[in-house]
């Protein structure tokens, strides 16, 4: 899950980042209003935590533009605890909660997970490709109808492979989805985090790693081996040689 924090107040946003963080939430933060609008829409957000005195350009305007917009991600307003008004005009122009501050950081994390279970109740159909079925609710992934066990950014890199099945993703693009946009794009943690899982899906699909490395540009999900796996998922050692991670 990839969070946008926009709030203006330096000490309060490292406390909300490392706590989400340490949630193992992807975070990224912006200090105004209009750097926070820009950034709500060149990256697809999970949920936007939004403070309504905002430098620049105020938390409510930000909202109206984001509606208007088309953006449908969900939105929680913060506010000092006597605007009432500003919180009135911040539910009725489109947030989905709100917290006034000061505020607990449980009673925060409470909420955010209040919002994800309502945005989860409301998700499309489970995702399919070939014989991979994926329940976004809950989190749950199968191959030919054998769970995969994954870890909680393993499954989120999963199903971004999935939706964007025999597209390739660049590591750029694969770590900004899954981390957040202060990745380091000298890490290697994403090559790593592509061996885990060809490593748990070559135990399902008996060999098989399905992520295919495209040398200079990133990785794919090769749908062209989908069909093998309903075949009796050949070994390596029957034609197919898996990439190395």
């Amino acid at each position: 899950m990839r969070i946008l924090i926009a709030e203006d107040d330096g000490p309060l946003a490292d406390l909300l980042i490392r706590c989400l963080r340490e949630e193992s939430y992807a975070v990224d933060h912006a200090a105004d209003g209009q750097e926070a609008e820009w950034m709500a829409f060149e990256n697809p957000y999970d949920l936007i935590i939004l403070d309504l005195m905002l430098p620049r350009k105020d938390g409510i305007a930000v909202l109206r533009d984001l509606r208007s917009g088309g953006m449908t991600s969900p939105v929680m307003i913060l506010t000092a605890r006597d605007a009432k008004d500003d919180l009135v005009q911040g539910l009725d122009t489109g947030a989905d909660d709100y917290l006034t501050k000061p505020f607990s950081l449980d009673e925060l994390m409470a909420r955010i997970r209040a919002l994800f279970r309502r945005k989860q109740s409301t998700s499309p159909a489970p995702l399919e490709a070939g014989p991979i079925h994926i329940n976004p609710a809950r989190k749950e992934v199968r191959i030919d109808h054998e769970r995969l066990d994954l870890t909680s950014k393993e499954y989120a890199l999963f199903e971004y492979f999935v939706r964007n099945a025999g597209s390739v993703l660049s590591r750029t693009e694969l770590s900004e989805h899954v981390w957040d946009i202060n990745f380091e794009p000298s890490s290697n943690v994403v090559d790593v985090y592509v061996g885990y899982l060809r490593n748990k899906i070559s135990k399902v699909t008996g060999g098989l790693p399905l992520i295919r490395t495209v040398r200079g540009h990133g990785y794919m999900l090769d749908t062209e081996l989908l069909p093998l796996i309903k075949e009796g998922a050949q070994s390596p050692g029957k034609g197919q040689t898996p990439d190395a991670p």
